[in-house]
């Protein structure tokens, strides 16, 4: 059985909950109402996770503690607790650079000016799987951080909710293809 660890960005604490930058959680979240029994527990401080099984997989499901900018510090130790390497991890992030909704999914890149996954890269190399959440970009470059840390409006938050929903029921492909490459 091959062990996964899949990971959610976002910012803790309930009023980031629902957030833009806090989509990784929001999907995390999501994975395990389908899928863990018993819910999150805390490591340390660094992160609240959760396991099942999907498959032939062992999912470890994680949201850091440490704040987007941080990231990398709980990766780390979540990498090194449970020894599974760069190759076995996705990354669940918000992505201004995409339209709303619109979803990539890639091994290695850049971080594309993401604070988050600037701390990933520098914690554990480039080379772990990325899922891109489109939250759209604002009109100017200085608004970028009260953008990403403002909610989603109602009918934005529901499109969300059901992409969250759809990635659930099918983490068993994205499991897959990362065995595939």
């Amino acid at each position: 059985m091959t062990t996964v660890l899949l990971i959610g960005l976002g910012n803790p604490g309930v009023i980031y909950e629902n957030n833009r930058h806090n989509v990784g959680f929001k999907i995390i979240d999501t994975i395990a109402k389908e899928y863990v029994v018993g819910g999150f527990r805390k490591m340390a401080s660094m992160a609240e996770t959760a396991s099942s099984n999907v498959g032939d997989f062992r999912i470890i499901l994680a949201k850091p503690q440490t704040f987007m900018n941080l990231s990398g510090k709980a990766v780390r130790v979540l990498a090194d607790f449970y020894k599974i390497p760069p190759e076995n991890m996705c990354i669940f992030h918000d992505d201004i650079d995409l339209a709303f909704s619109q979803i990539k999914i890639k091994k290695g890149g850049g971080n594309g000016g993401h604070n988050g996954l600037k701390s990933i890269d520098s914690a554990i190399g480039p080379n772990y799987w990325r899922v891109r959440i489109g939250v759209g970009r604002p009109l100017y470059k200085s608004m970028v951080s009260d953008y990403v840390l403002k909610n989603f409006d109602n009918d934005q938050e529901k499109t969300i909710n059901s992409i969250a929903d759809d990635m659930a029921k099918n983490i068993l492909t994205l499991l897959e293809r990362m065995q595939k490459t």
